[in-house]
């Protein structure tokens, strides 16, 4: 039976894989696009977009003054950036996805990176492509 056991491998163990895709969720967020194989693609954008969603949440609580915030909403941005946090792995990546990802994503209802493909690598061949968030 395979409950539970979505998902590529990549030859990597669950911690390598977990790391592995932190990296490349705060790499995409820092640098709007990476070029990386297609298969870590595709499997890439499912992180990505629960953490851009994530942040959408609570992107008119953060555009407020923190003072100006009542306890509630304050636990609410506390909790969105710590969940986030599980991540997105620097400070800096992580205040650009709350302040300046978020709200250019606001009303939009998913579908947040592209993927495109580009030329096979040549070392080995393997298929690449160019995943970007959509501006």
């Amino acid at each position: 039976m395979r409950h539970r056991d979505a998902g590529r491998k990549f030859g990597r163990n669950a911690p390598h894989r977990d790391a592995m895709f932190r990296n490349m969720v705060t790499s995409l967020i820092d640098h709007g696009r990476i070029t990386t194989t297609e298969p870590k693609a595709k499997e890439l954008r499912k992180f990505v977009e629960k953490t851009i969603t994530r942040s959408i949440g609570v992107v008119d609580l953060v555009a407020k003054p923190v003072e100006s915030r009542n306890a509630d909403e304050q636990a609410k941005v506390v909790h969105a950036m710590r969940m986030a946090a599980r991540m997105v792995r620097t400070r800096d990546a992580l205040t650009k996805l709350f302040t300046e990802v978020a709200p250019k994503f606001k009303g939009r209802p998913g579908g947040y990176t592209r993927i495109m493909k580009v030329a096979p690598r040549p070392g080995d061949g393997a298929p690449m492509a160019i995943i970007e968030l959509v501006a």
